[in-house]
């Protein structure tokens, strides 16, 4: 008995539709109680938060319902949390400042696959079993490349606007601010992403780790040549003293001129970086074009098994070769 593809179509949606409403509640709760926590950290002594804070928080994650969601996934955490690819799923996570846990990341892939693999089936390759597969490969990857796109654009963002957030540390320096006070107006300030992040920093010191740990915190979240250079020059002005101001507005010179110079050299290989784009996707969505206007003569690459397949193993290597050599060219260090 055939399985009608609108039902298979309308099941996968509404799983779906329940994963991302879990997701979502979870995250809200998380978040909601990160913030509560920082926010009692300001006004209470610390030994009286640590007393008290379990139980106003229990109450909450009772109130929010979230921890209960969220128990249904505590197993899978804790068990992909500590290998080597949940360390770096973390680490990604919160460079891109996303409230999600390893579990919950790892569910994201699930979904997108399915969803790939549900697309493909009945939308794109009418009920074609290959290229639904590729589908899905492709959509497994979709939470990751969103994952590392906000990381990029967060990191452009923040160096964009650390000279400014080095011009407002020099002044809060020489207005008789200490290093801690002055990266707490910058948390006031300064705009996202750097507020966010200077305020990370604060609150960290706030429950008792050292200014230089919570400024390493700061550099694996936003790994950045010019703000190494910047935490590297305050970590030695803490060991042997000297004129921070003075280091800060030097180095802030000089990541302008840097910044300058790296547009510049976007603009000159914006012509290669297009032609890179083009070479990589077009012969790509030329193929899966052919493919759903007339299945019957691109089909026959997908389904000879001993010619097509190593032809299109030998399309795509020399595709990503070619990508790469490009991007290779492109990439000019500064």
């Amino acid at each position: 008995m055939a399985i009608d593809p609108i039902l298979i179509l309308a099941i996968a949606v509404v799983i779906a539709i329940i994963i991302v409403i879990m997701g979502v509640l979870m995250t809200r709760s998380e978040e909601n109680l990160v913030e509560q926590r920082f926010g009692r950290l300001e006004e209470q002594e610390t030994q009286s938060f640590f007393s008290s804070d379990s139980e106003e928080s229990e109450e909450d994650e009772h109130e929010s319902g979230g921890p209960d969601a969220r128990q249904l996934l505590n197993p899978i955490n804790n068990a992909l949390q500590d290998r080597k690819f949940g360390k770096t799923w973390r680490r990604k996570l919160s460079r891109a400042n996303l409230k999600l846990t390893v579990a919950e990341f790892a569910l994201l892939h699930v979904v997108a696959a399915g969803a790939g693999f549900t697309i493909g089936w009945v939308v794109l390759f009418s009920q074609d079993p290959v290229m639904s597969v590729a589908a899905a490969f492709i959509g497994f990857f979709v939470p990751r490349i969103y994952v590392n796109r906000v990381i990029g654009q967060r990191l452009i963002a923040f160096e964009g606007q650390l000279p400014d957030t080095l011009g407002l540390w020099v002044n809060a320096l020489r207005s008789g601010y200490s290093v801690l006070q002055a990266m707490e107006a910058i948390a006031k300030d300064a705009p996202e992403p750097t507020m966010t992040e200077f305020q990370r920093v604060v609150q960290e010191v706030q429950i008792g780790i050292d200014v230089p740990d919570a400024l390493d915190h700061l550099l694996e979240r936003v790994e950045s040549d010019d703000l190494d250079l910047v935490i590297t020059a305050v970590n030695i002005q803490r060991e042997v003293g000297g004129n921070l101001a003075e280091i800060l507005e030097v180095i802030s010179h000089t990541i302008r001129e840097r910044i300058k110079l790296k547009g510049e050299i976007r603009v000159l290989t914006s012509q290669g970086r297009i032609t890179g784009y083009l070479i990589s996707f077009l012969p790509i969505g030329l193929a899966l074009f052919l493919n759903a206007s007339n299945p019957n003569y691109m089909g026959q690459m997908f389904e000879n098994r001993a010619c097509g397949w190593p032809m299109i193993g030998a399309g795509l290597a020399l595709i990503g070769i070619g990508s790469a050599i490009i991007q290779k060219i492109i990439d000019i260090e500064i």
